[in-house]
């Protein structure tokens, strides 16, 4: 019981730390012509005019500057973003706000996207802290609120599994309660239990999608909060236990190891947007970069207590295993599963996902190897991939469908089978530290760990602001990736980089070219001896470990 009351004291410092920092944030922020902080992205008013307003009416905090003050200016800018909705019952996208506000908020036209969690989120708020609002934005509000409600835009079925439909479920759900509608609360029940039936049986088709997976976090903990029903309430648990189970697999410090669906520029290359994990976990330091605050520092559900001390406790490496379905909207046909791994120390991760898929906007990041969350200068993040649709330089997300794969523990193999006519160049991403180059290899150190980096080709080395960049070109070809921790380089008898370099450098891979494009490695931990084999024509792949091939019968959802 002490245990879990200096748990609960632990979550609410670490919330009271987000709020006091953007409150600060807010209230030294200069305000624009529009009486708004924020022109990108209407939301980022709504979140930080709530951060102020908090701080502004909490007697406990002492603060910088004065509370009444920053109160009105909080209630201003709440205001002014309220007003944005587009009030005018019959028209389109009625109830919605806009979402980039250039050049005049005033003008902008209306957007489906904000309403989806600003919506739910504005009952939260109001329901905590309308006693203390203004006259006028309480009418404001509760007005914008019966709009949203009135605007429907949650009255869609379930048939992807994704972040806009959880959104929606939980938005019926604090709506149906909000105003007493029963047929609207009997939808939003049946769509959770559809919704929390589908991801136990066949997992999430959106796995690792960031930031969008904390939509899911939210929007349920704010139905969560809300709920008056025990019945409801405890299946909102049962999603929140599934959703935290499944962040808690793949952690590691602040980081999340393995694949991503999905990766914005705060979340690739280097994990940025970890607001949530802090107060939930809270084993790193808190970045002074917070660049999705959203209601991080209000929400909270306490994560399952095996999930949680797993998470916090990675002593013993681990393998992650897991298996999922994409479903495509408007084909009743079964996707083949996708297969995602992790190997996860104390130290550093390495993973990805097996399959290559046509994500949303082409965001899939593949694979990487993942360090603790300030462990590095600047990028956690280790990984190569060939540039794809909508890649740009200078931001290494974006891959190409030319590139295969083979994971076991501490190693990556990937090969670049590129065709004719397409870039021969690969990127990749390595973290700020100590690195000795060779012509065909890299051996680094950073975040206490040691890097050993094989390419086919010769590279050239660029320096980013957060990371080096590397560039080789000449594909089709091959890079191999092994990460040792200082304590596992040490049980090999392991000390510096210097001993490491030449250690890794007797052990390079042998890649071949040709009609086959191959790559063959033995492991410096594990020994074991891994083959990564594919025709150019892209039409058959062999991974094997140990001359046997890669099995996913231990894949599970």
């Amino acid at each position: 019981m002490a245990d879990r009351l200096q748990d609960q004291t632990s979550y609410k410092i670490r919330r009271q730390e987000i709020i006091n920092s953007i409150a600060l944030e807010a209230e030294r922020r200069p305000l624009l012509a529009s009486g708004l902080w924020f022109h990108d992205d209407v939301r980022n008013n709504f979140y930080y005019a709530s951060y102020l307003f908090t701080a502004a009416v909490d007697d406990t905090l002492e603060l910088p500057f004065d509370k009444e003050e920053a109160k009105r200016k909080a209630e201003a800018v709440m205001l002014e973003t309220v007003l944005l909705q587009n009030r005018q019952p019959g028209t389109e996208l009625y109830g919605h706000w806009p979402l980039g506000l250039n050049p005049q908020p005033r003008e902008a036209p209306p957007h489906e996207l904000p309403v989806e969690i600003m919506g739910s989120l504005m009952v939260w708020f109001c329901k905590q802290y309308s006693t203390q609002f203004s006259a006028g934005l309480r009418i404001a509000f509760h007005t914008a609120i019966g709009h949203v409600y009135r605007s429907g835009f949650f009255r869609k079925p379930v048939t992807t599994f994704g972040h806009h439909e959880a959104k929606y479920t939980a938005a019926k759900l604090i709506f149906g309660n909000f105003f007493e509608d029963d047929e609207l609360l009997e939808d939003g029940l049946r769509s959770l239990d559809i919704t929390l039936a589908h991801i136990r049986e066949k997992g999430m088709p959106e796995y690792g999608s960031l930031p969008w997976f904390w939509h899911w976090v939210q929007a349920f903990t704010c139905a969560w909060e809300l709920e008056t029903d025990s019945g409801i309430k405890h299946t909102l648990g049962e999603m929140l236990d599934y959703l935290w189970n499944e962040r808690s697999q793949w952690y590691l410090q602040g980081a999340w190891a393995g694949a991503h669906s999905r990766g914005w520029p705060h979340d690739v290359p280097a994990d940025g947007n970890v607001l949530q994990d802090y107060v939930q976990f809270g084993d790193f330091k808190l970045p002074a970069e917070m660049p999705r605050t959203e209601y991080a520092g209000f929400l909270f559900y306490e994560a399952p207590e095996q999930g949680r001390s797993n998470a916090l406790n990675r002593e013993a490496a681990v393998e992650v295993k897991k298996q999922t379905e994409k479903v495509v909207a408007g084909d009743p046909d079964r996707q083949p599963p996708l297969h995602s791994y992790a190997y996860i120390t104390e130290d550093y991760a390495a993973g990805g996902m097996w399959e290559r898929v046509e994500e949303f906007d082409n965001e899939q990041l593949r694979w990487a190897y993942s360090l603790p969350v300030g462990a590095a200068e600047g990028v956690n993040r280790l990984y190569f991939f060939h540039p794809g649709q909508g890649y740009n330089a200078g931001d290494p997300r974006h891959q190409s469908p030319y590139m295969e794969v083979l994971y076991h523990k501490n190693t990556v193999i990937s090969l670049f089978p590129v065709p004719e006519g397409e870039a021969t160049a690969i990127v990749g991403v390595l973290p700020k530290g100590e690195w000795i180059k060779q012509p065909s290899a890299l051996f680094g150190y950073a975040g206490n760990v040691y890097f050993a980096v094989y390419l086919s080709h010769g590279y050239e080395l660029l320096e980013r602001p957060d990371y080096l960049e590397v560039i080789s070109a000449g594909m089709p070809g091959g890079v191999v990736v092994e990460a040792l921790s200082v304590s596992q380089a040490a049980e090999l008898g392991i000390s510096g980089l210097d001993e490491f370099a030449a250690a890794a450098a007797q052990r390079a891979p042998k890649f071949g070219a040709g009609e086959i494009l191959s790559a063959e490695y033995s492991s410096l931990i594990s020994k074991a001896h891994l083959q990564l084999s594919t025709d150019n024509g892209l039409t058959e792949v062999k991974a094997e470990i140990n001359s046997k091939p890669v099995s996913f019968d231990s894949y599970s959802v």
